[in-house]
């Protein structure tokens, strides 16, 4: 074979020849503007500031940036004394957009009452009900929401998963507190579903880098997983979902009469004390449970749900929370949601064993898309090309560590409250969430493993609603109320 012609440069010529380095482009500063609000007759002056913090490595190179929108009160109080909240959801994969603009930030999109879809075009109002008055507030969109945005797809892994998102979110706050001059405010965290799980880690995390929380709020909490996750050989959340399958039920109308005439709360203290009595040792039998027990234990699961004993033999006495959505209202033809169970929706397939869609996600997924694009273009002033990413496309990615068995930070939150006894929890719950049902958050508060002094810290409320308990009405005043009195108990002086 005739050899290759040589076609090495030296060094100098190789040298001219090489790329320029691309210089990336500067961040711009973020956009300041300046609203007013009238909340209960009285008028609140705010600025709001929007932009993108950069997340350096231990090296000094940028790997991410992540977009916020801060509002802090116009007043006479020296701002360092203003309590000053973080704010995020979950997914993983979700902005922050939910809490934003559901409950907490001035601005809120209205649904219909009961939190159903409204007709198209949709509105965006004044939040009577958000809690700029009792604190600034911050709201953080994780990489790969929103704005937010990784340098490349290889560096996002790092993000993606339990521990490095606790660290990322970290440093924003860190950081948000240096640039602003905020570390002598009262300081809380608000997280909703996963994003629970993100501020138990980060409320452990951050008191290890000298930040200390008046206050975290945990609204439709998760923090250890296997409550939650349906899988061979774990039976635990049979039972956690079973008082959440009654109140659903109970709500549908589909109990024996005596039920239906029941207190909802009354009743579900029966149901819970089955669930973690005779059903959860009949579980534990597995197929030495005899006859006589399980057709007792069937009849009772029969009354408590609204299903057939005939369906719950086939499943076993394990009731996945699929097919109850699916079952419950399969005579009439509809399902219902699995973030909130209030909301039904008919679907093309009736025949199917589990739903086509969650009605409760195809109510709130449009209004909030559609307001929040406009709202932070138009009353912002925010401009960029990148899409909003509001929710989806994270939650098959994500690393979820713990050597691939389940996630749980309440360790993290069980180490804040003892190195921090000042630290105060409140915890949102609405009944109607088959996401996070109520009575899995109360068994993971029962194993914190905590003294019972400082589970004194620890308060629970809770809502006749679901996973996002702030789209009804009610709800939505219920939790103005209870928040703003947490606040003004914890803040200190």
């Amino acid at each position: 074979m005739e050899n290759s012609k040589d076609t090495t440069k030296n060094g100098k010529d190789a040298e001219k020849e090489k790329p320029e380095k691309v210089q990336e482009a500067p961040e711009p500063e973020p956009v300041v503007t300046h609203h007013t609000i009238t909340v209960g007759g009285k008028t609140l002056r705010y600025t709001a500031t929007t932009g993108r913090l950069p997340i350096q490595n231990e090296k000094g190179e940028i790997e991410a940036r992540l977009f916020y929108i801060a509002y802090t009160l116009e007043t006479e109080i020296h701002t360092p004394q203003r309590p000053l909240m973080f704010s995020f959801n979950g997914g993983p994969g979700s902005s922050s957009v939910w809490l934003h603009l559901g409950v907490i930030g001035p601005k809120r999109v209205p649904m219909n009452p009961d939190g159903s879809l409204p007709p198209p075009p949709y509105q965006l109002t004044e939040n009577e009900f958000g809690w700029l008055e009792a604190t600034d507030l911050v709201f953080i969109d994780p990489v790969g929401t929103g704005f937010s945005r990784a340098k490349d797809e290889e560096t996002a892994k790092k993000f993606w998963q339990v521990e490095g998102d606790i660290a990322c979110i970290g440093e924003f706050i860190r950081l948000y507190l240096t640039r602003s001059q905020r570390w002598m405010s009262p300081l809380y965290l608000v997280g909703e579903s996963y994003g629970t799980t993100r501020a138990a880690g980060l409320s452990g995390y951050l008191i290890e880098k000298g930040i200390a929380f008046n206050g975290v709020l945990l609204v439709s909490m998760v923090l250890h997983f296997q409550t939650l996750r349906f899988a061979a050989g774990n039976d635990l959340p049979y039972p956690l979902f079973l008082p959440t399958y009654a109140a659903t039920a109970w709500y549908h109308q589909k109990l024996p009469a005596d039920l239906q005439q029941r207190d909802l709360n009354d009743f579900l203290r029966e149901v819970e004390e089955f669930a973690l009595g005779e059903y959860t040792l009949a579980l534990a039998r597995g197929s030495r449970l005899d006859a006589a027990q399980r057709k007792r234990v069937e009849r009772r699961l029969a009354r408590y749900t609204g299903l057939s004993e005939a369906y719950i033999s086939r499943c076993d006495l394990r009731i996945e929370i699929m097919r109850f959505i699916k079952e419950l209202l399969r005579n009439e033809g509809v399902t219902v949601g699995r973030l909130d169970s209030r909301l039904t929706a008919r679907e093309s397939r009736d025949a199917e064993a589990t739903p086509e869609f969650d009605p409760a996600m195809a109510a709130i997924r449009p209004p909030y898309t559609a307001a929040f694009n406009d709202y932070v273009r138009r009353d912002l002033g925010y401009e960029s090309d990148l899409p909003y990413e509001i929710l989806g496309g994270l939650y098959g990615k994500w690393d979820w560590g713990q050597g691939n068995s389940y996630t749980d930070t309440a360790t993290y939150l069980r180490q804040a409250l003892a190195k921090n006894p000042h630290l105060k929890v409140l915890v949102a719950s609405g009944y109607y969430d088959l996401a996070t049902p109520y009575f899995a958050t109360e068994y993971t508060l029962a194993h914190l493993g905590i003294s019972s002094e400082l589970a004194g810290n620890i308060q629970t409320t809770y809502y006749p609603a679901g996973h996002m308990m702030y789209i009804e009405e009610g709800s939505l005043a219920q939790m103005y109320e209870d928040v703003t009195r947490f606040i003004a108990n914890t803040k200190g002086s």
